[in-house]
């Protein structure tokens, strides 16, 4: 589970890092595919006895994965910021036909950070519930047989 969500860490830091240089904006899509793929990884290196168990280290790997991806999208914020500035934001909303008033700078950081925090927060819930389902992908997948209730084949 840690080295899946290791694995998916890293994956989401750099996913997230470019998208989000891209576009400031909430990325879901990366968490959507990351924490699935993280916990799939983690039912394949895990084992699990059970849906459950599979379930379990799937959402861990999933939000490890993607708390990867948050210091991803707060790295890429803060270089967008700077790239970017209020100044240009206030020039490309106005080339958009928004009404946008220029913000004052601690305004404007407080908005891009803030707002990217609470988007990656969001991440983190996706990649966990994705991470799951992966995690029960995986177990059907390659997840241990416990024997107990499983029922003999035709003998021939």
């Amino acid at each position: 589970m840690l080295k899946a969500g290791g694995i998916g860490a890293a994956v989401g830091f750099v996913v997230v890092l470019i998208l989000t240089l891209i576009t400031p904006l909430c990325n879901p899509g990366a968490a959507l595919f990351i924490g699935l793929g993280a916990g799939i990884l983690a039912a394949f290196w895990e084992h699990p006895a059970t849906g459950g168990d599979g379930a379990l280290k799937g959402a861990e790997a999933g939000a490890i994965a993607m708390t990867g991806g948050l210091l991803g999208e707060m790295v890429g914020a803060v270089l967008n910021g700077i790239f970017m500035g209020p100044e240009r934001v206030t020039q490309l909303a106005r080339q958009l036909g928004l009404p946008l008033e220029y913000p004052q700078p601690a305004q404007y950081w407080a908005y891009l950070l803030g707002g990217n925090c609470c988007c990656a927060l969001l991440g983190v819930l996706l990649g966990a519930g994705l991470g799951a389902v992966g995690g029960l992908i995986g177990h059907q997948i390659w997840g241990r047989s416990t024997g107990a209730g499983a029922e003999p084949g035709p003998s021939l």
